[in-house]
């Protein structure tokens, strides 16, 4: 018996043992293990989607946790989430044009807040306001960006349309990004057929930030890479006047089908072929006739 009880109390032991180390293994992965901080002051952020972030979890620049998250909240009438971040003072020279964003620690680790610094001259000071923001990562956003989409920071603060005719849109679809000079700075908010002009009409809903585009700029789609998915560029212009809601980009360059470049490809070789035979000096014809 007291053998038997010694077991039972050893395998009991082991049992307590091992879900204390559980315990302890999930709070140092956690958004709970280092939750402690110093004196801190409070940015309000505002995020579209904050997927699985909890309050406590961190707030990081370049890798090294300046804060955490203090609250998550959504208020009624609101699709966005008011998200309250907890920054220590040390930390106190945010430029006020950084970008917060929601990632996540490993494959299936909790999710943070990673700042990324602007270029502003001005700090968000206590109670300040971090107007770019980018979402918790969904599973078909990334599979978007693995084929080459990319996205923009989430436009809180607001877009403005402009719409744009194309004889083509390819494979292009809502929701596609739109660059300039490589940058996100909208999105495709909409692609209809014009039963008149027979065209694809198209609207850009752009970052109101980006309010100086000049009015005769230029629209292209093109393809992210040899397969990736279809965006729309700009070539800003150089008229003095800027783009305003509900403008008319009359510049496009419609989506370029691979049948017709391997028709460009076959015709220039062609001439190419055509112009070496000439420069040799043969050719099937006889002399002197046509």
């Amino acid at each position: 018996m007291s053998q038997r009880k010694s077991y039972a109390v050893g395998t009991g032991m082991f049992i307590v043992l091992g879900f204390a180390a559980l315990a302890y293994l999930a709070t140092q992965t956690s958004s709970i293990a280092n939750s402690h901080q110093g004196a801190s002051y409070a940015v309000q952020t505002q995020f579209a989607n904050v997927g699985q972030l909890k309050e406590r979890a961190p707030v990081k620049v370049a890798g090294v946790r300046v804060g955490q998250v203090q609250s998550i909240s959504l208020e009624p009438g609101k699709d966005v989430a008011d998200v309250t971040l907890s920054i220590e003072k040390k930390y106190g020279q945010i430029p006020t044009d950084s970008v917060a964003t929601i990632y996540t620690s490993g494959l299936l680790g909790d999710q943070y807040v990673g700042v990324q610094f602007g270029s502003a001259k001005t700090f968000v000071s206590d109670g300040g306001h971090l107007g770019l923001t980018r979402s918790a990562t969904s599973l078909e956003d990334m599979l978007s960006k693995f084929v080459g989409a990319g996205g923009a920071a989430d436009a809180i603060g607001g877009t403005f349309s402009v719409k744009a005719d194309f004889t083509n849109v390819g494979a292009l679809s809502v929701g596609a990004p739109v660059k300039m000079s490589g940058v996100a700075i909208g999105s495709v908010a909409s692609i209809k057929a014009d039963p008149t002009k027979l065209d694809a009409e198209v609207t850009l809903a752009i970052d109101k930030k980006f309010s100086q585009i000049p009015d005769d700029s230029s629209a292209a789609i093109f393809t992210s890479g040899l397969i990736g998915s279809q965006y729309v560029a700009i070539q800003p212009g150089g008229s003095p006047n800027s783009l305003k809601d509900g403008d008319q980009l009359v510049l496009t360059q419609s989506s370029m089908q691979l049948e017709d470049l391997i028709g460009k490809f076959l015709v220039n070789g062609s001439s190419s072929g055509a112009n070496n035979a000439g420069g040799n000096g043969s050719s099937n014809t006889p002399a002197g006739k046509h």
